[in-house]
């Protein structure tokens, strides 16, 4: 019965002592510190170009809306297989485990032993002969301790908010990756198209070449003529070898992306015929903070660090101990070891105050406050620095499908005045260097048109990935809600 009492008595105190000092550190918690506090921090509207009949938002899954057949089961597998993805998967999980490690400094620790030896000695006396003896000894030892203004809980505080900060970045891999691999998809189908263009202008140069070489051996033309002619088609020769290189280059920076090594790796698709990226608008400016993970892992991280502030400034106060101990022995046989008579108890209470530390409690909060305002800064610069990505990213679009929609323009007068001359010079009717100057007109037009689309295609993909690629925090925070509510603050 004894024992009864002595066990809920450790009990009481323990769950007391807890309730306390969580008490205590609610009231040594400061709020959080606003770091968007100036008129102008968060504009009322984008100002950018914007299709204001376009959806709102990219949803999750947006490269599905891209007209690109392979580029659906690119994305699963990156996904699935990119390492830098799983790199950031690993950390959130190195997070999870530190919580858990400081959400342990909030219990009590219960350890128990066991022993057993045995002794004896080469001295003999009648008094005290020689023989061995046995001792036995069994116990429970319990300890608490915490600081009167919850370091300890302030410390977990601190270790959730770098847990939430962990996810938020691994959601900004993600997205950034579901970039990458589309870019360098469209990369991809861009040089193969722009290696088609140069081989059939390469191919045109050749016509004519054959033409000017008929005309010399006629008489009808000069030799000036066909090395003008025999130029070009050199000149156009000579851009085979660096667009084969970088398309090779592509093809291995998307394998590495997918999770894989580079040698053999292939897609199907030839040109980015087909492929086109849905337009799109942003919401309000204060929606964009909720919707960009590096903004919200930037909050997290200054949370933290405010948290670490709190715990830095609890140091100046006591902590308390609490410990107590249960057992039985020594005993010289085990079978009298739990016997009433063997059984010995002890409970204990401390407070610990620190007095001179040569200026260390004081330094640590020095170091703490110093980096909460580094982090201040950190978080109002990430926050301008996604208005401006958004803004960058709609003048991109809109100047991209402006160029675009006047190169097809260029390239289709090109291609006619080529070729009109080709048939005049076929007839005599005008000299090589006009029927030159349309040439090399129409070999630029087409290739600026490839570039040209694969701009614009990277412009919105920009937007999106500007826009948050279909993340949302409150989305993110409720599909992690259970491991976040284990033990919550």
């Amino acid at each position: 019965m004894k024992s009864l009492f002595r066990g809920a008595f450790l009990r009481g105190v323990s769950a007391r002592a807890l309730s306390a000092v969580l008490a205590a550190s609610l009231a040594a918690c400061t709020a959080n510190p606003q770091a968007l506090d100036r008129p102008g921090d968060v504009p009322q509207a984008f100002t950018g170009p914007i299709n204001t009949s376009a959806p709102v938002w990219p949803q999750a899954g947006w490269w599905s809306k891209f007209g690109a057949a392979e580029l659906a089961p690119l994305q699963e597998t990156a996904q699935k297989e990119n390492l830098d993805i799983a790199q950031a998967a690993a950390r959130v999980l190195q997070a999870e485990a530190s919580d858990g490690i400081a959400l342990s400094a909030l219990f009590p620790t219960l350890g128990a032993s066991f022993d057993a030896s045995r002794s004896g000695s080469n001295t003999t006396s009648f008094a005290n002969p020689s023989r061995a003896r046995n001792s036995f000894s069994a116990g429970l030892t319990a300890s608490y301790q915490q600081g009167f203004f919850g370091t300890q809980y302030l410390q977990l505080q601190a270790s959730r908010e770098d847990l939430r900060a962990q996810r938020y970045a691994a959601a900004v891999t993600g997205i950034s990756i579901s970039s990458q691999v589309a870019d360098e998809y469209f990369t991809i189908l861009s040089l193969r198209e722009r290696i088609a263009v140069a081989n059939a202008n390469i191919a045109a140069a050749k016509r004519i070449l054959a033409i000017t070489q008929a005309k010399v051996n006629s008489g009808v033309a000069s030799n000036l003529d066909l090395a003008q002619e025999q130029a070009i088609v050199a000149q156009q020769e000579s851009t085979l070898p660096a667009l084969i290189q970088a398309e090779k280059q592509a093809r291995y920076s998307l394998a590495i992306l997918l999770g894989r090594a580079p040698e053999g790796y292939d897609v199907k698709a030839q040109n980015l015929d087909g492929i086109d990226a849905p337009s799109l608008q942003p919401g309000l400016p204060s929606e964009r903070l909720l919707r960009n993970p590096s903004v919200a892992q930037a909050e997290a991280q200054l949370y933290a660090a405010h948290a670490n502030v709190d715990a830095a400034r609890s140091l100046y106060f006591p902590s308390l101990n609490l410990n107590g101990n249960a057992g039985y022995g020594p005993a010289s046989h085990i079978s009298s070891l739990f016997g009433p008579a063997a059984f010995v108890w002890g409970i204990g209470a401390s407070v610990l105050q620190n007095i001179f530390d040569g200026g260390r409690i004081h330094a640590q909060n020095d170091q703490a406050k110093a980096v909460q305002q580094e982090l201040v800064a950190n978080y109002r610069k990430t926050v301008f620095t996604a208005f401006g990505d958004v803004e960058t990213s709609l003048d991109q679009v809109k100047a991209f499908t402006d160029q675009l929609a006047l190169i097809e323009v260029q390239t289709r007068a090109s291609a006619e005045a080529f070729r009109i001359s080709e048939l005049q010079y076929r007839e005599g009717t005008i000299d090589i260097v006009q029927l030159l100057n349309n040439q090399q007109s129409l070999f630029s037009a087409q290739q600026a048109l490839v570039q040209t689309k694969l701009q614009r295609l990277e412009a919105h993909l920009s937007l999106y990935n500007a826009l948050g690629g279909g993340w949302e925090q409150k989305t993110d925070d409720e599909n992690y809600k259970n491991k976040l509510d284990r033990w919550p603050l």
